[in-house]
Parts: structure tokens; C-alpha cells; sequence
């Protein structure tokens, strides 16, 4: 590191979980973390979605270097077992850990960062590039726009603030804006016990968590309000997926979510519409909405939550040199093992540094964030992207490549063989590692077979 690059701090941008402990790994290797957060406190997005209780237990969502730091100051950790919601981890453990005197006045909350670049050198100079130090345009809380230099980069701004539109080939459908405009259209993870959903039709989009909890807290709410009506509509053909491994996932909070949506589904308190792909969205009188799905059915609601997941914003990274997989919008190393239509496993074989990196000399995406459109990442797995990056960034490379994780399996991973039959095995270290994207045996599903492309071939 030359003498001019290691006058700056290494700029995090985000300050949620990952973010926070990226600062904390710095901090542990003697390097300087500046945190940038756009929202006005820490786990900003985070508190978007606190009335949410989360699948995995305090043990997963905890990060060790944090941890350290937080103790050092007589932080008490809560209960390994216990699953928190969204606001508990804010609470009881961002809010913490920013206050701490080492991060307190290295974090910068209301500061949004609008682009990233080299000092005097746009995505095409490439002489004496990796000498010069990182240039971040930051917008601060009054408005005014500053620069900022650093000598490294870890974009850990997640994905909350960019969902994925509900039009079924990439682009929003025809009327979603109007839809959301009308107020029509929700959060992809609105609190319905806030109100406004007590005694509509409330119709939820999409397949994943996001969508089983949405759809779940609406019959919890149906149960004191009787007019409460529920609609959930997929693209698949099945369900299987939202269902999930059920009593054989180790995250039992994880598996009970596809078995309650199951059960609902078949007492008829939810109504479940397979193969639907929204083509258009028309407001009816300002109040209504009626959806149209490409085969021609429609259904009428009083209100829409679009639980479509969600995609990376790489427009403030356009002067950044990358290399991302062309279909998940992740890194290139991780992309093929984490494509939602060849991967079924919820875990990922441990990485970091060497795969997250990127042609942009100690630039590094992380969190959620370098899972691109994949929806499969979870908190811990980016503990370990950080940890791994910040050691690469000391120059501890034998620390960096050694990237260990453990997390929870739901007990098989669903291969295909080559007469189309599905093989089982236990879990056994790496999902789907071979570089053209074909499954392997090993690791554990999110519920179908062989991922999307499963459906297709009638698995």
C-alpha cells in the first residue's frame, strides 16, 4: 500500500449488519473504516421490516469481530436460540455496536453516496489506476455534495431500496406505477397489523419468505377481521418451493414458515393462483385494482404486496471496473452458485475475497448486495465475505483465503441426473460449485427441485 492510498480510510458503504462488521474486521486488523449510511440511522432498511421476526437464531445473525468489540464495552449477548425480529436486531445490537467509542464517530448516517470512481481517472484510464485512491461523491444530510477519497472500497448498501418489478420479463408491468401512485400497490414487506388491510382483498406477489410471511401475517389478521381476504399468486406451477423442507431444515422457524403456509393454503384461508405472470396492472376508480396475468385471467384486489424480490443498484458503481455473472448480477466467481434457476441449496460453499473480487483493484461488493437477484443470502455467510476482505486488505492473504462457514442445512440437496431422475444426498461441503451452472449433489434445497429450471422439466 503506498504512502498515499494508506493516508485514507477504507469507505463502507451501508451501515446494516454487514456493513457495521465490515467496520469492526477493519478496525481488528489496525486498518481505518469511514461508514456511510443513506438512511438516517444505522440498519436503516432494516427498520423498514422490524415488525418481522426473522428465521435464524440470534447465533447466525451475530458477528463475531462485533461481538468483540461489543463485549470489550459489557454488552451482554442475547440468548443463542432466540429468533429476533427485525427491530431486536437494530435495537438490541446495531444501535449498540455504533455506539461503541471505536465506530461512533467513524459512521455517517445520512450520507448518501452517488458515485464511485478513481481520483482523476474515469472506467477507461488504466495508467497508474490501482495507485489512485478510490473517489466516492457523497450526498450529506443537508443536501450538499462532497467528495470523498479512501484507499479501499466495501459496498455493503444491500438491495431494499430497488424491488424487483412485478411485469413477468423484467420490467414493471403496465400500470405499476400508476398502481403505486393510487397507494394501491405496498412495501414488499409492509406491517398489514398497521392497518388499511382489515377487511380487503389483498393480493400477494411472489414465492419466496418475503411473500410467506406477508401472506401469513394477513390470515393471522383475517382471524379478528373476517372480511379479511387473502390471495397469493406465483409465476410457478407449483408451490413446492415456498414450501420448503419443512422438519428437515435446521432453521426450524424456517421450516415451519412453508408448513403454516401449506396449512393455510389448504383450509382455503389463503387462496393460492399457480402459473400467474402479470402482464398489466388497471386501477379501478382510484380504489380497486384489477390485475391481468399474460393467460388472460385477472383478479380484483383492494391491494397489492410485491414480494418479487429484489436487484442490486450498480448505477453508482458505472466508473467501477467489474466483473459481475450476466444473469444473477453477482460477482462472476459466485454468480453460477448462486443462480435461482440451477441452484436449490440455501447455502453456498464458503467464500470471500478471491471470489467477491473484481478487476477494480480492493474494490468488493458484499452482503446482500453481491448476491445480485439471487434471494438465497443469509447474514452470517456475510460476516464471512467481510471478514475475509478485510484481512486481502491487510495483506494477510493466508487469513483471507481461508474462508470457513458453517450454517444450517435443511438435509438435501436435489441434483438431476442425466436421465432427468432426482438424486439425494446429505449435505457435504459445496452446493452447486462446477462453472456451468450444473447442480451437484450436496448441500440443502429452499424446497424445489434443481431450482426454476426444475419446472420446466416437470421435476
Amino acid at each position: 500500500m503506498t504512502s498515499v492510498l494508506a493516508d485514507h480510510p477504507v469507505a463502507v458503504i451501508g451501515a446494516g449488519p454487514v456493513g457495521l462488521a465490515a467496520a469492526a474486521h477493519l478496525l481488528e486488523r489496525g486498518l481505518e473504516p469511514l461508514v456511510l449510511e443513506a438512511g438516517p440511522a444505522v440498519g436503516a432498511a432494516m427498520r423498514e421490516w422490524g415488525h418481522v421476526r426473522v428465521f435464524s437464531t440470534w447465533r447466525y445473525n451475530l458477528d463475531p469481530a462485533s461481538v468483540r468489540l461489543l463485549e470489550r464495552h459489557g454488552w451482554e449477548p442475547p440468548r443463542p436460540t432466540a429468533l429476533p425480529y427485525g427491530a431486536q436486531i437494530v435495537e438490541g445490537y446495531l444501535e449498540p455496536l455504533a455506539a461503541t467509542p471505536e465506530l461512533a464517530g467513524r459512521v455517517r448516517t445520512g450520507h448518501r453516496v452517488l458515485a464511485v470512481t478513481r481520483k482523476d481517472r474515469d472506467k477507461g484510464s488504466s495508467v497508474g489506476r490501482d495507485l489512485a485512491p478510490f473517489l466516492l461523491r457523497v450526498q450529506g444530510p443537508d443536501g450538499a455534495v462532497a467528495e470523498v477519497l479512501a484507499r479501499a472500497v466495501i459496498d455493503a448498501s444491500g438491495t431494499w431500496e430497488h424491488r424487483a418489478p412485478l411485469g413477468s420479463s423484467g420490467l414493471p408491468a403496465p400500470g405499476e406505477e400508476d398502481a403505486t401512485a393510487a397507494g394501491l400497490l405496498t412495501a414488499p414487506l409492509v406491517d398489514v397489523a398497521a392497518g388499511g388491510f382489515g377487511g380487503r382483498r389483498t393480493l400477494v406477489v411472489g414465492g419466496g419468505h418475503s411473500a410467506a410471511n406477508s401472506v401469513l401475517a394477513l390470515t393471522q389478521l383475517a382471524r379478528t377481521d373476517p372480511g379479511t381476504e387473502v390471495v397469493w399468486a406465483i409465476r410457478a406451477a407449483t408451490p413446492a418451493q415456498a414450501y420448503g423442507g419443512g422438519n428437515a431444515d435446521e432453521l426450524p422457524a424456517r421450516g415451519q414458515l412453508g408448513t403454516r403456509l401449506q396449512a393455510m393454503v389448504g383450509s382455503g384461508a389463503v387462496q393460492l393462483v399457480t402459473g400467474f405472470s402479470t402482464a398489466r396492472l388497471e386501477v379501478l376508480d382510484g380504489r380497486r385494482l384489477r390485475v391481468h396475468a399474460a393467460d388472460g385471467r385477472t383478479l380484483e384486489v383492494d391491494r397489492l404486496i410485491p414480494a418479487t424480490g429484489f436487484r442490486p443498484d450498480l448505477s453508482v458503481l458505472s466508473e467501477v471496473r467489474l466483473d459481475l455473472d450476466p444473469a444473477v448480477d453477482a460477482p462472476r466467481r459466485l454468480g453460477p452458485r448462486i443462480d435461482p434457476d440451477f441452484h436449490s441449496c440455501g447455502t453456498v460453499e464458503p467464500h470471500g475475497a478471491a471470489v467477491l473480487a473484481h478487476p477494480e483493484k480492493d474494490f468488493y461488493i458484499a452482503g446482500m448486495k453481491s448476491y445480485g437477484r439471487a434471494p438465497t443470502f443469509l447474514m452470517a455467510t456475510g460476516y464471512e465475505q467481510v471478514r475475509s476482505i478485510a484481512a486481502a486488505l491487510a495483506g494477510d492473504a493466508a487469513a483471507a483465503e481461508a474462508v470457513e462457514l458453517q450454517l444450517p442445512a435443511t438435509g438435501v440437496c436435489s441434483g438431476v441426473g442425466s436421465d432427468g431422475s432426482a438424486d439425494e444426498a446429505a449435505f457435504a461441503g459445496s452446493c452447486c460449485s462446477a462453472p456451468d451452472r450444473s447442480p451437484v449433489s450436496v448441500g440443502f434445497p429452499t424446497g424445489l427441485r434443481h431450482g426454476r429450471a426444475a419446472e420446466g422439466a416437470g421435476i
